[in-house]
Parts: C-alpha cells; sequence; structure tokens
C-alpha cells in the first residue's frame, strides 16, 4: 500500500508530505481546490508523462515521492532484484523530479532510472481510475484488455499476438518470394559465386594478425640477426663477456662480505644481477638458433597479404572484416533459398497458422468462462445501480484467428427490461455509462494484482441512493485493498474509513492547496457542506452524523 507521499513545487502545492491508512480513504473539497492534484502528482512518482506547466510559478523543479510497501504477491520483489534496485526493510521508493524546462529525472531507492523502469515499477503498485475511465470502455481494444485481464489471460493473450506477428511474416516472405523470384535468382547466383571466392581464400581474423607478425619479423630477420650477435657477443662471448665479469665480482664481494656484514646486500645485488644475466643469455641463444633468413616464407606471406587485401578492397571491407562478410551472406543466401522453395515457404506458413490457431483456442478456453462470471457479476451491480431488470453480456463473436484471439470482444447492455442488448457504445447515456462503468472497474479491480486503487470522481453522473451503493461497494473493496477516492457525493464520502479536507488557501500572495486530515466532527462538517452547500443547518448536520453511522 502508498505509506507516504511528499509534493514540492507542483502546481498549487508549495510542500506536503501526507501519511496515508490502510482501507478507504475518501478525498473532498470544493471544485478546483486540488484533490485532483495529489492524483496527478502520484500519477508522476508512478511514470506518468511530465510537462513544465506542473511546476509552480516562479519555482525551478517540481519534486514528488511515494513511499510503498513492497507487495507480497506478484513479481515486484524479483524485478528490483533483477534490476538491482532491492528495497529495504519491505518499502519502495519512488522519486520523480520535472525542471521547468519539461525534463524529468527519475530514482527507485535512490538509483537513477529510466521512465520505463519507473513506469514498470509503478504497475506492480496502483492503480489509478480517472474521471473519463468509463469512456475509454466504449473501445473494443479497452473491453478485450479488461476481459483478459479478468480472465487471468494476458499471457495467452501476448502469445497469440507472438504466434500471429510469426504467421504474417511467414506470408509476407511468401508472396515477396512470389513477386521476385527473378531478381532473387540473381542475386542467389552472384551470392555463391560470391561465396566460393571467401570461402577458397580461407581467412579468418586470427591468421590476420599472426601473418602480419610474422612478415614483420621476416622482414627484419637480418637487423634481428645482427642485434642478437652483438648483444650476445658483449654477454657471453666476448674478451670481457658481461656474465664472466658479474660472476667474478660476485665471488670477490662475497669474499669481502664475509669480512664485513655491510656488504651482503651488495652482495645479493651483484648476485641477482650474474643469475639474471646469464639467463639473458640463454635465452637469446635459443631466440639466435631460431632467426634465420628465409626470403622465400617471406615472399610467401607477402603473396598471402596480397591476396586478403585485394579481396578485401573488391569488396570495400577491412581485411579483418571478411569473415564477418562471409556469414552474412550465408544468412543472405539462406534466405534466397528458401524463399527459392515454394513448397517449403507454404509449409512453414501452414505451420504457423496451426500454432496461431491453436494459442487462439487456448485463449478462447480462458475468454469464455470469464465472459460469463464477469457477465453475471455486472448484471447483479446493475440491480442496486438504479438499472433493475438491466443485463450486462460480454459477447465472444468468432472470426478468423488475428491478432487478438479467435473472437471480436464486445460489451452488450440492456439497461431497463425487455430491451435488447445492444453495443455498451451505442444504447448507453452518460448516466448509465457512469454507473456500468463504475461497477465495471470495482468488480474488475479484484483481478489486479495492485495492492492500491485509486479512483478520480468516478461516481460522476451518479446520487442519491445509487450514491450510497457506491460508497458501500468502494468500502467492500477497501477491505482487500488501500482504495483511494476524489469525491464530491457525501453519500461515498460517508462510507470511507477515513477522510481528507483538500481546500485552496492564500498565503503571501499566493494560492496554495492545503490538505487536513479530518477527525469524526470535522468529517460530520465536511458531509454536511456537501450535502447542504453554503448554508449549513443542525438538519444537515444532524443528517451528517446519521450518515457516519455511531461512533
Amino acid at each position: 500500500m502508498l505509506r507516504r507521499l511528499t509534493i514540492r513545487d507542483f502546481v498549487i502545492v508549495d510542500r506536503l508530505e501526507l501519511e496515508f491508512s490502510a482501507g478507504f480513504g475518501a478525498l473532498t473539497g470544493e471544485t478546483g481546490a486540488g484533490k485532483s492534484i495529489l492524483l496527478d502528482a502520484l500519477g508522476l512518482a508512478l511514470g506518468g508523462r511530465a510537462e513544465a506547466g506542473v511546476v509552480r510559478v516562479a519555482q525551478e523543479r517540481a519534486d514528488i515521492v511515494a513511499e510503498f510497501d513492497v507487495p507480497e504477491q506478484g513479481g515486484l520483489a524479483a524485478w528490483l532484484a533483477d534490476e538491482a534496485l532491492e528495497a529495504e526493510e519491505g518499502a519502495i521508493i519512488l522519486r520523480r523530479v520535472v525542471d521547468a524546462g519539461g525534463r524529468s529525472r527519475a530514482w527507485i531507492n535512490g538509483t537513477a532510472v529510466s521512465l520505463a523502469q519507473l513506469r514498470a515499477a509503478g504497475e506492480w503498485l496502483a492503480d489509478i481510475h480517472g474521471q473519463h475511465a468509463h469512456h475509454a470502455l466504449l473501445r473494443g481494444e479497452a473491453q478485450r484488455e479488461l476481459l483478459d485481464a479478468h480472465a487471468g489471460a494476458r499471457e495467452a493473450a501476448a502469445d497469440v499476438l507472438r504466434c500471429h506477428r510469426e504467421w504474417q511474416a511467414l506470408v509476407t516472405l511468401r508472396r515477396e518470394a512470389q513477386a521476385d523470384s527473378e531478381n532473387s535468382a540473381r542475386e542467389r547466383e552472384l551470392l555463391e559465386w560470391q561465396l566460393k571466392e571467401l570461402a577458397q581464400l580461407a581467412f579468418d581474423g586470427a591468421e590476420w594478425d599472426e601473418i602480419n607478425s610474422e612478415h614483420s619479423r621476416l622482414a627484419h630477420a637480418a637487423g634481428l640477426m645482427e642485434g642478437a650477435d652483438e648483444t650476445l657477443a658483449a654477454l657471453g662471448d666476448g674478451d670481457y663477456a658481461v656474465c664472466s665479469v658479474l660472476r667474478h665480482l660476485d665471488g670477490r664481494i662475497a669474499e669481502l662480505a664475509d669480512i664485513d656484514p655491510a656488504l651482503a646486500d651488495v652482495r645479493e645485488l651483484l648476485s641477482a644481477a650474474a643469475i639474471q644475466a646469464d639467463e639473458a643469455l640463454h635465452a637469446l641463444r635459443r631466440y639466435r638458433d631460431r632467426v634465420d633468413l628465409d626470403p622465400q616464407r617471406l615472399a610467401e606471406i607477402e603473396r598471402r597479404i596480397s591476396t586478403v587485401m585485394d579481396t578485401a578492397r573488391k569488396y570495400r571491407v577491412a581485411p579483418e572484416e571478411l569473415p564477418q562478410l562471409l556469414e552474412r551472406w550465408r544468412e543472405r543466401l539462406a534466405t534466397l533459398e528458401a524463399r527459392s522453395d515454394p513448397a517449403r515457404l507454404e509449409q512453414a506458413e501452414a505451420e504457423a497458422l496451426a500454432r496461431l490457431e491453436r494459442a487462439a483456442a487456448s485463449l478462447s478456453a480462458l475468454r469464455r468462462p470469464a465472459a460469463e462470471s464477469l457477465s453475471k457479476e455486472i448484471t447483479e451491480a446493475m440491480q442496486t445501480l438504479a438499472m433493475a431488470g438491466g443485463r450486462f453480456d460480454v459477447a465472444l463473436e468468432p472470426c478468423v484467428p488475428s491478432a487478438h484471439g479467435a473472437e471480436i470482444v464486445e460489451f452488450r447492455v440492456a439497461a431497463n427490461p425487455g430491451q435488447a442488448l445492444r453495443s455498451l457504445a451505442k444504447v448507453a447515456s452518460g448516466g448509465e455509462l457512469s454507473r456500468i462503468g463504475l461497477a465495471i472497474q470495482v468488480m474488475t479491480s479484484r483481478d489486479s494484482a495492485t495492492p492500491t486503487l485509486i479512483f478520480d470522481e468516478v461516481d460522476v453522473g451518479i446520487g442519491g441512493r445509487v450514491a450510497e451503493i457506491v460508497g458501500k461497494l468502494l468500502a467492500r473493496l477497501g477491505q482487500e485493498r488501500q482504495v483511494l477516492c476524489v469525491t464530491h457525493l457525501p453519500q461515498v464520502a460517508a462510507c470511507a474509513d477515513w477522510q481528507w479536507r483538500i481546500a485552496k488557501v492564500e498565503h503571501g500572495g499566493q494560492t496554495l492547496s492545503e490538505v487536513t486530515a479530518l477527525g469524526r466532527d470535522e468529517r460530520i462538517e465536511e458531509i454536511a457542506r456537501m450535502l447542504g452547500g453554503v448554508n449549513i443547518t443542525a438538519t444537515t448536520r444532524e443528517h451528517a452524523a446519521e450518515m457516519l453511522g455511531p461512533r
């Protein structure tokens, strides 16, 4: 659940530090006081879109920090570990900073992250149902996604989409092959010739380094031999060989060190020098035995280098890139050869279509019972929302398997008894749509694993007894999740476990938003205001107290 929200310099908020409780909380206040601003700020912390206009006037940046408990269910803890963003003490802290130019930065648990990472974390933590969520339900795509969420079929839907893309790619490949068979044949013939040439070259990147190193050694063989001979003479083969001199001096100092131990360090140094000089002498003799003039091998290597360079220039690549070029040509030839075999292409296409049909059938098997249960639940909810006798149905119209399955999902409704079911988009009035939409959102919120549900004035268009029923629905949902609701309806607010009042205040010539946590007496006053407007009477207060119920 949401523990804490800190907001600085956001729209008309200078600084707010809010601590949230579990259960169902109502956010109330006059229109324009800034109730939805709090949810907009939370939306930013969850990865929502940022604009320069959210920064309070004359300030450099807006800063929002939201702290949540890490849900025990779901995969957020594992995701945080995979991203090296481990939570401390079971909490996750999201931070978003937006500067006056509209640029934003994000952090999770103090580590800078991308907006995509912030949004991914936010999806585990909270669902925000906005004022216009009802209208989104008129779109077929939104209806399909909502049913799949209710059915636990999101992975199955993703599998159908993947299979459809694979099938479409093979359909396109076959059509292109049929339309371009002559050009493909010419390209295939050229590639075969080029591959043969590179195969005969038998060149790899490791060889290039080796032959260049060997060429350098052979090209400078005379100089290497001369330098080695000169050094050998100085070390051990001449009249004043360094090795002999060092051994003599080492023995002499050893005698002196026996007399004066102060020379022990000098003796060690001379002894080490004598040993190293002897090792260098032996190593140089072995090297000299290997080095020889070999004009024939030098000419052979120069021819090899020339052949490789000519081939690389011909195909306009660096010599070391020739192996990669060979691999790309092999892959391209394999593609062209696949295109040149119509029977093989048709078989691959048929197999992909079969996989799509199987995936679509699996998705349909999940959708059918979920459509029945959702239809029943929403129909039952309609009976309590001033639509007695109304019906709701999630229709599944069979179709050719597509990217979204083997059926078209459509929400249909009959708002009154005796009416035929028709598309939700065509028959629902504004008030009916609000009630049906709210019922759908409340019922399907149970399918979400997110621990915090936020409703932003989703009760627009309802009132009276229906508003009380909606409040009870949200309160019942609040027993399972943390529920926050921005509302203008006293019947809804009265059902909340706790309530905040948001108001505008004048401070230093500026209009700011202020949040007050309400006790029971203050809740009575606020609900009375919501009931009676400007003139609040004792009767209105009594009615408000009655709505809140006993202490």
